[in-house]
């Protein structure tokens, strides 16, 4: 049978459960002459691999140790760059030797609000913050030493809640950057719930979704080039209801209906009024209630089974505050022409 490998970060302090042990004993406090330290040390030796359920013929192992990992993006070289939230850290990782495990880890910056978006064109580094985006000029030349970098855009809203943002480049060239809704439930003003897209230098913002309430991914279809974005649904109204979504915008000016209806049919108890849910575009397909989907990537490689050919993956969060927790799984959305077929692939084990 082949073994086909899923390779995941280790979040250090967090405990990250889809990782397995490595055995290895480097002290992490240590700095190479590079100015990096180890990718990987005794921290994640005991992560408990069988908590993982995973696919016939699949295995899982650890990466790299990321305090706080959130997004992720590889450049063209191979250098992995992840964004964090409260430690306010963007690292770099490599694999140096060609063995699927990093080896070098450097801190690109420290002290930022929250950075969780990380995106790579042409050799330059965007991170976002909560209100700004910041540039790292040729990144790759000086990971021990990148500086301060450039801040190219510095006007989106100072709010933390739903503030932090995932950040990536279009089709067409453009940074795309989501702004979320200030709380669970409001009717929020033209700056929030809204998915913004601009130039790689900070000109020519404009708003490319709405009625997005929080978005924390997106992608785009290898081959229509159309967008797909994961959107948490809002809170208190039940543990069955609403839904999590998935949507796809193949063109600007769409709104997918926060806060008047949620996964497409449900219309909010205190703002809905008197909307349709005609008046919004529904999701392609509705995921879990509060599975608190974040990342999503199409599977373009060669490595796993054929079906697995420009399919969708998701990364669910995991309900925080369900009665029966659910989530916690990287699930596989079947795009079969406008059919989308949801199943799990890798998750956590109950108990």
């Amino acid at each position: 049978m082949n073994n086909f490998v899923l390779t995941s970060l280790a979040t250090a302090l967090t405990g990250l459960l889809s990782l397995c042990n490595t055995g290895n004993n480097t002290d992490p406090s240590a700095r190479n002459m590079d100015g990096s330290s180890a990718a990987i040390t005794r921290l994640s030796a005991d992560l408990p691999l069988d908590k993982i359920k995973l696919p016939a013929g699949f295995s899982i192992s650890v990466f790299a140790e990321v305090e706080g990992a959130r997004s992720m993006v590889m450049s063209p070289a191979g250098t992995l760059f992840v964004g964090t939230q409260k430690s306010g850290k963007v690292y770099a990782v490599k694999d140096v030797d060609g063995d699927n495990k990093a080896d070098k880890k450097w801190v690109i910056a420290s002290g930022m609000n929250n950075p969780n978006g990380v995106a790579i064109k042409n050799g330059n580094l965007f991170v976002a913050e909560i209100s700004k985006v910041t540039k790292f000029l040729d990144i790759e030349k000086s990971l021990d030493n990148p500086g301060k970098g450039e801040v190219i855009y510095d006007k989106f809203p100072t709010e933390w809640a739903h503030g932090w943002k995932y950040i990536a480049f279009g089709p067409d060239g453009k940074l795309y950057v989501p702004v979320g809704a200030p709380f669970n439930i409001g009717l929020p003003d033209e700056r929030h719930a809204a998915i913004f897209r601009m130039n790689d230098d900070g000109t020519g913002i404009e708003k490319f979704a709405s009625g997005v309430r929080n978005t924390v991914g997106f992608t785009w279809n290898p081959s229509t080039k159309a967008m797909w974005f994961t959107d948490n649904g809002r809170d208190m109204m039940g543990d069955d209801v609403p839904f999590c979504e998935l949507n796809t915008a193949p063109k600007a000016g769409m709104n997918f209906g926060y806060p008047y209806f949620h996964s497409g049919t449900i219309k909010d108890p205190e703002f809905g009024g008197t909307h349709e849910a005609s008046e919004f575009t529904p999701p392609a397909q509705n995921l879990g209630p509060h599975v608190a989907p974040l990342g999503l990537k199409f599977y373009t490689g060669s490595m796993f089974p054929a079906e697995y050919k420009d399919q969708l993956f998701i990364a669910e969060h995991g309900s925080w505050n369900r009665t029966k927790k659910i989530g916690y799984r990287v699930s596989l959305v079947k795009v079969e022409g406008r059919r989308e077929i949801i199943r799990s692939i890798c998750k956590r084990m109950a108990g």
